[in-house]
């Protein structure tokens, strides 16, 4: 039997992970970043609901060469990279492919940096209250990636929020954040596309309009 979606799309996604984070609104330091480019329309929604500033934190997953859907670690922007020692092992994945695939992620994470940012420099985190977003977690390599790095600059809060998540992930990630709320952790959980009955792929046009949107 196959389940009924949870959101029709991300913006219904994002206004009621907003509900679950109306706490936090209104708060003079407060900051979300959302992962692109699905975690943008969820983190605009988030941002204009609470009253913050959006901007974006790049990170790239690292796929297992043949089957880059598998994530075996993933980057972040500052050099940060986070590695799924598992899986590397049980594929015996050596360590030049490895390197090979952060190089290629790594010149793709600068593209969309330049492409989404332009020249606007990257928000303070420090002594903020930082919530990350993105549209949902499966393994949350991703996710790790990011808040390893944002913690790295010292935020007052780091708060995870995500509609959808693999409950043991939410798990994990309570180990890095002050804060994670996972809105919904359904069993069993598959692929977070599974959720949304509108999934479509968000294009870079729609990252850089929502950021012009949230700024004006």
């Amino acid at each position: 039997m196959v389940s009924p979606p949870l959101y029709r799309d991300r913006v219904d996604a994002g206004r009621q992970l907003a509900e679950r984070l109306s706490s936090l609104a209104n708060r003079p330091d407060l900051l979300v970043l959302a992962l692109p480019r699905g975690g943008v329309p969820v983190g605009y929604e988030v941002a204009r609901a609470l009253n913050a500033p959006l901007d974006v934190f790049l990170v790239r997953k690292l796929g297992v060469p043949g089957h880059e859907e598998y994530a075996m670690g993933a980057i972040a922007s500052d050099g940060v990279r986070v590695l799924n020692e598992d899986v590397i092992a049980a594929l015996a994945i050596p360590d030049r492919a490895v390197a090979a695939v952060a190089d290629e992620e790594g010149r793709e994470l600068a593209r969309r940096e330049a492409a989404y940012r332009g020249d606007r420099p990257r928000p303070r985190i420090e002594g903020r209250t930082v919530i990350l977003v993105d549209d949902g977690l499966a393994t949350g390599a991703t996710m790790r990636a990011a808040a390893l790095a944002v913690a790295a600059e010292e935020p007052a809060e780091l708060v995870i929020a995500v509609p959808v998540a693999a409950a043991e992930t939410c798990e994990e990630l309570a180990r890095i954040a002050d804060q994670v709320v996972c809105a919904a952790t359904p069993e069993p959980f598959r692929a977070v596309g599974l959720w949304y009955a509108d999934f479509d792929q968000t294009t870079d046009e729609d990252v850089r309009e929502l950021l012009g949107k949230s700024r004006s």
